[in-house]
């Protein structure tokens, strides 16, 4: 049985891969530092649902699956050197798959060291435990982000992307410049994964998505960016899953075996109509709070898919409407109607 190393795997999408892969016959070590950048809570409940028992990893630092499946958490912080050393000393990983990272754009511009130290020093860790270690493939979350404020759309891989517009989007820049040195020092196959607005069901509550399902139906305002006049590509996290399984055994080969790809619906959506499939599904009107562009935002994602598609067939199937319903539905069998 091959084993799969999944980093930031109490997350939203490291969530939803761990169940993916184990489903798929891998067995699988997922590390999270389980940190307060939003509820913990919530962390921890996407790890109740995959088995983990909170209470012997509140104890031990560490628990395997109660549902017998070959799933095993430890606590750990990509930033602590040593302890990544020791755990890939101890496994024999055939996939490493990096989706850990301090997450969000805005937050970006109040604590920029921890962006630093997690998304850039972090990584650097988990490329010399590759680099030491030789596991057959690593893959490692990028983001939309990267390509800045283009007005060439939709956004391609061979686009430069050079001109990042918040530290966020130039850590995730820097991952890909870290990841392909590597790959051309050391032959390690990397492939970096350009994720799009993902949303669905364990979604983060930092995110639009989440933000506006929670204040509509609870009657309270929701803040609405550059009043409104952006776009996104949103993309349910099932398509997501999909595109990175597809994925796994899609080594990049030649000189420089480093391959970077869009996940995304390639259907970007205005935000206001976004705004009123929550509405719809809320069965209530969204009371809206106009307000100007934030720093580090930009007015509209699209991804070019086509580089996917050729390679592994991928399309994506979720249309916005079933996946605003299923995103309700979780939400509500998990929170209640009317939560703030």
């Amino acid at each position: 049985m091959k084993q799969a190393l999944v980093t930031g795997a109490a997350g939203f999408i490291g969530f939803h891969l761990v169940r993916a892969l184990l489903r798929a016959g891998y067995a699988v070590v997922g590390i999270d530092n389980l940190n307060s950048y939003y509820s913990p809570a919530l962390k921890l409940a996407r790890l109740t649902e995959s088995g983990i028992d909170a209470d012997t990893l509140e104890k031990e630092g560490k628990a395997s699956s109660v549902k017998g499946e070959p799933y095993r958490f430890l606590k750990l912080d990509l930033a602590h050197r040593e302890a990544m050393e020791r755990l890939f000393e101890e496994n024999h990983f055939d996939l490493v798959i990096n989706l850990a990272g301090q997450a969000g754009v805005r937050y970006s511009i109040e604590n920029p060291y921890s962006y630093v130290e997690s998304n850039v020093l972090g990584f650097l860790n988990v490329l010399e435990c590759c680099r030491h270690h030789r596991p057959d493939h690593l893959l490692y979350a990028s983001s939309s982000s990267v390509y800045g404020l283009q007005e060439t759309t939709p956004y391609r891989e061979d686009q430069m992307t050079d001109t990042p517009v918040s530290l966020y989007a130039a850590t995730k820049k820097s991952n890909e410049l870290m990841a392909h040195a590597y790959s051309k020092l050391y032959g390690i196959p990397a492939t970096g994964l350009r994720f799009f607005t993902v949303y669905g069901p364990w979604g983060r509550p930092d995110m639009a998505p989440f933000l506006f399902l929670r204040n509509v139906m609870a009657g309270q305002p929701i803040r609405v960016f550059n009043h409104g006049n952006l776009s996104r590509d949103f993309t349910y996290v099932d398509d997501i899953i999909a595109g990175v399984m597809s994925l796994l055994n899609h080594l990049p080969s030649g000189a420089v075996p480093h391959s970077v790809y869009n996940i995304g619906h390639s259907s970007p959506v205005r935000l206001m109509d976004f705004i009123h499939e929550i509405e719809r599904v809320a069965g209530r009107p969204a009371v809206m709070q106009m307000e100007e562009m934030q720093p580090g935002d930009v007015y509209s994602t699209f991804a070019d898919t086509t580089r996917l598609h050729d390679a592994t067939g991928y399309a994506p199937r979720v249309a916005l409407p079933e996946g605003i319903s299923r995103f309700y539905e979780w939400y509500v069998g998990f929170y209640g109607e009317g939560t703030v």
